[in-house]
């Protein structure tokens, strides 16, 4: 009875063995492999972050251009403050436009 257990388990656990040196021998090049693909940026990756940065930076430029339209409205109406607030904006969105070149 012995026999035919220690049979079968010898049977069985060279698989596992064979899987465990496999995964012992590929580790170090997987690690290597991982950290290269970490370390580096591929030009699509690099692509996609400028384009979401000029998306974002055209959004904020709009959200100003659309409070100012409102304060130069607000300011035809005769609101100060408006006028004020519509200039401080309009600074805002050159420096913002400056700041992009």
């Amino acid at each position: 009875m012995r026999l035919i257990v220690s049979a079968l388990l010898f049977v069985f656990l060279q698989g596992c063995v064979a899987s465990i040196v496999s995964d012992v021998v590929t580790a170090p090049i997987k690690v290597v492999s991982k950290t290269a693909d970490v370390l580096t940026t591929s030009q699509s990756e690099a692509d996609e972050k400028r384009g979401r940065e000029l998306r974002k930076r055209e959004e904020a430029l709009g959200k100003l251009a659309r409070q100012r339209d409102k304060a130069r409205e607000r300011c035809a109406d005769g609101n100060k403050d408006a006028c004020e607030k519509a200039a401080e904006l309009s600074d805002q969105i050159e420096q913002e436009q400056d700041r992009a070149l």
